[in-house]
C-alpha cells in the first residue's frame, strides 16, 4: 500500500511538472508568434518590452544590441514585413528559462527592396518576475527542407 501511494505521488508530481512544461511551451509559442506581429507592424513600444536590456540580435549581415534593433525596426532599415512559420519547437529548463526554434520564411523590406528569406530562428527567453524576456534572437541560413525536431 504504501508503495502504491508514493508511486501514486510521484506520478501526480512528474504529471504536474509535464503539464507546467506544456503551458510554459504554450506561452512562448504565443509570445514568439506575437513578436513576430509587433515586429511586423514596427511595434517597438511592446517589442522594448520584451527584449531584455542585454538582449542580442544575430542576423546575416551582423549582430547587435537592444537600442539598435528597435531603432533598425521603427526606421524600417529592416521591416519585418511576414513571418510565415512553418514549425516551432520549444525546449523548457527549469521553470524560467525556455529556448525557441522557428522555421520561418521571411519577408522583409531591406534597402528598397523586398525579399524573401528561409531561415531556422532560435529565440532564447528567461522568466523575469511574472514576465518572459527575450534575452537571444538569432537568425540560421536554411540549406535545407528538414523539419526541426521536436
Amino acid at each position: 500500500m504504501r508503495k502504491l501511494l508514493i508511486g501514486l505521488v510521484m506520478m501526480s508530481i512528474g504529471a504536474g511538472l509535464y503539464a507546467q512544461d506544456a503551458t510554459i511551451e504554450q506561452e512562448i509559442k504565443d509570445l514568439s508568434r506575437q513578436k513576430w506581429q509587433w515586429m511586423a507592424d514596427k511595434n517597438v513600444e511592446k517589442l522594448a518590452a520584451l527584449f531584455h536590456d542585454k538582449s542580442k540580435f544575430v542576423h546575416m549581415s551582423g549582430s547587435w544590441k537592444k537600442d539598435r534593433e528597435l531603432e533598425i525596426i521603427e526606421t524600417g532599415s529592416i521591416w519585418y514585413k511576414n513571418a510565415d512559420v512553418h514549425d516551432v519547437a520549444v525546449e523548457v529548463f527549469g521553470d524560467d528559462t525556455a529556448v525557441l526554434w522557428n522555421r520561418i520564411t521571411l519577408t522583409a523590406h531591406v534597402r528598397g527592396n523586398d525579399v524573401s528569406n528561409e531561415f531556422t530562428v532560435t529565440e532564447f527567453y528567461q522568466k523575469n518576475g511574472d514576465k518572459w524576456e527575450l534575452l537571444d534572437l538569432t537568425f540560421s541560413s536554411v540549406r535545407d527542407t528538414h523539419k526541426i525536431e521536436h
